[in-house]
């Protein structure tokens, strides 16, 4: 396969959907959307050996825990794909929707229409729920996509490709709407991120080092987050039933996602009472502890902390704990070693909790909430295409809405300019 040409001729495509795809009624995309639904419920069974596929040659690769954790769809996962996909469907449709529209004094209407990106082109690793979280959200919001998907994932990516396109027919729409790239060769991630004439905005979802090269090398503008150093700070004013609850599900639901805890920040007069029990609980999870002087001296279990080990998203079974003065070195820290990812106060101080909302430098900032809600799903958008850590465009979970922009619009009656 000549990759360039591929990649190319991908482009092209792409770029002729678009066009019809922006101009597409709610119907026909709702239509698409809920007959995609369907056919992952009716081929669920399916889809999991496809997985299954994936998997196993994934573990014999040597995939490490975090992907594989990342890779697995189970019955209930596809299930919750396919729900995914339908709260798109019902979810307003924000093309062509006028915003702000006022009268100036010479007599023209000024407003702002929201208006598709055009191209987009995600690529991923291991999920392949993005492949259906990213075509619905795409088409829903008048986008045409180029997903590439990881080489782990190739075979339960090409089977909900092959259900999107069939969703795509029975709406009269063309299959270019939603290309998933067929070949594992990485040498397409190079030319799609370059490809300027064709793609309007790249979303990376993945590693570390996957992101980082894509900051490196590409020409088309990002929608991006490079890791997720998230953290939980327990205030001098937090109840602590509901500390140890937090910390527990931030930390412990799960390990390889973004929006998990990995560091714990606790106010210097709540530490004697706090520490035992939440490191007791942390360690029956099987979490290690690396702390500062003040933890360890509260915890025997905790070995020493590292500044790489503050500054670090571990995706694993691991926790940076420091002990803080109050508030102000709180968001200090987090401000300095954090990933402007989400960052969560647990407290029942209302000045506390304004302060940490008003200065803490984070795409998502929560009182008294796990770091895991920090989610599309969770956050009302049906799905995400996403989780954007950048200020300009779109920031946080992105859904529907941060795959659209604005152009302004004039209204007027034959007015000129003088």
């Amino acid at each position: 396969m000549d990759i360039e040409n591929y990649v190319q001729q991908l482009g092209r495509e792409a770029r002729a959907a678009s066009r019809i795809i922006a101009r597409a009624d709610s119907n026909a995309k709702n239509h698409a959307l809920r007959a995609i639904a369907a056919a992952i419920r009716r081929e669920s069974e399916a889809l999991v050996a496809a997985n299954r596929q994936d998997v196993d040659a994934a573990r014999s690769a040597g995939l490490e825990a975090a992907l594989l954790d990342r890779l697995t769809l189970s019955a209930q996962a596809v299930a919750a794909m396919a729900e995914g996909v339908e709260q798109v469907a019902a979810l307003p449709d924000p093309v062509g929707e006028i915003s702000d529209l006022r009268r100036r004094p010479s007599g023209i209407q000024v407003g702002r229409m929201r208006v598709p990106l055009g191209v987009i082109g995600i690529i991923y690793e291991a999920r392949p729920n993005v492949t259906a979280d990213a075509a619905a959200l795409c088409l829903k919001s008048g986008n045409a996509s180029i997903l590439r998907g990881g080489s782990e994932a190739i075979h339960c990516n090409q089977a909900i490709a092959a259900l999107v396109h069939e969703g795509l027919a029975s709406a009269g729409l063309p299959g270019s709407v939603v290309q998933v790239v067929s070949t594992t060769d990485r040498a397409v991630v190079g030319h799609l991120i370059r490809m300027r004439e064709h793609v309007d905005v790249i979303v990376p979802r993945g590693g570390k080092g996957l992101v980082a090269r894509l900051l490196a090398e590409a020409r088309v503008p990002m929608i991006q987050h490079l890791d997720g150093n998230c953290h939980v700070y327990v205030d001098d004013g937090a109840d602590l039933g509901q500390a140890l609850r937090i910390v527990e599900n931030a930390k412990t639901q799960r390990y390889g996602t973004c929006n998990t805890a990995e560091s714990l920040l606790i106010a210097r007069s709540l530490a004697g009472r706090l520490l035992p029990p939440l490191a007791a609980m942390l360690t029956r999870k099987g979490v290690e502890i690396r702390g500062c002087p003040e933890t360890r001296a509260l915890v025997s279990e905790a070995s020493a902390a590292s500044e790489e080990d503050y500054a670090s998203e571990f995706l694993a079974p691991i926790i940076s704990v420091r002990v803080v003065d109050g508030i102000g070195q709180a968001i200090e820290h987090i401000n300095h070693y954090g990933s402007h990812h989400t960052d969560a106060i647990v407290t029942e101080n209302y000045s506390a909790a304004m302060r940490f909302l008003r200065e803490v430098d984070s795409a998502s900032v929560m009182v008294n909430a796990s770091t895991r809600f920090a989610d599309g799903f969770e956050y009302g958008l049906g799905a995400e295409i996403g989780i954007s850590t950048d200020k300009i465009h779109a920031r946080g979970p992105v859904g529907l809405e941060g795959l659209t922009s604005q152009k302004w619009i004039v209204l007027g009656q034959g007015e000129v300019r003088g």
